[in-house]
């Protein structure tokens, strides 16, 4: 069986104005100087503990647990009001859906989201059927560790020669070649495509038409 992994925040789900502005709402409200959109997109794909230690730039574990779960409640509190804001990006349901219904093609998530937001947004976007295997943070290492692939290859019994990751970040790439996976960046999210391609993508794709192809190309070679 092929394993395709997708990662959620800017490769399935355009979440970034969301992201930014509840880690804006966060470190102010710690009496912090907030970060710049554009650093709030360079961590998006980082367990949440992570992702604040590298925006605070120092190794204060506490602060930055206590940032994450500041950030965590703010965004529970924003989505009776953020219908709307958690969309697909395009091609992406038509994509899934063509890979679903292969029959050597099991697919699953590798996020930075914690569990139950993963559920929630699956459900939401009536996905949760596509997916056989979800890791996330909550039982494994944080991207870029290898955790989540060789998780996911041990849950579904796939090798590493016939699973990729799809992503945006150099957090993606690095944990599939240290997974010993393939891997495809894709150039809607929030890295450079010259990142990617440097953190060790084996293919790029602008859009979710050229995805099924590419993932034929990486797992034929």
């Amino acid at each position: 069986m092929k394993l395709v992994m997708f990662d959620m925040d800017g490769t399935l789900i355009d979440t970034a104005a969301l992201i930014t502005e509840h880690m804006t709402t966060t470190f102010v409200g710690a009496g912090l100087e907030p970060p710049t959109p554009a650093q709030s997109r360079r961590v998006i794909g980082l367990s949440l503990p992570q992702a604040m230690l590298h925006l605070l730039g120092s190794d204060d574990n506490e602060l930055a647990e206590r940032l994450a779960e500041d950030y965590r409640r703010h965004y529970r509190a924003s989505l009776v009001s953020a219908e709307g804001r958690e969309g697909l990006f395009p091609g992406a349901r038509e994509a899934l859906d063509l890979l679903r219904a292969r029959a050597d093609t099991l697919l699953g998530i590798a996020t930075g989201k914690g569990l139950h937001g993963v559920h929630r947004l699956i459900q939401l976007h009536d996905i949760a059927e596509h997916f056989s295997t979800l890791q996330t943070p909550d039982h494994n290492p944080s991207k870029p560790h290898p955790g989540m692939m060789l998780r996911a290859m041990d849950e579904t019994g796939a090798e590493k020669q016939s699973t990729v990751i799809i992503g945006d970040t150099t957090f993606d790439m690095k944990m599939g070649k240290a997974a010993g996976t393939k891997t495809i960046g894709v150039t809607w999210g929030y890295h450079h495509a010259d990142e990617l391609v440097e953190a060790g993508a084996d293919l790029l794709v602008d859009d979710y038409a050229a995805l099924p192809a590419a993932i034929d190309r990486v797992l034929e070679t």
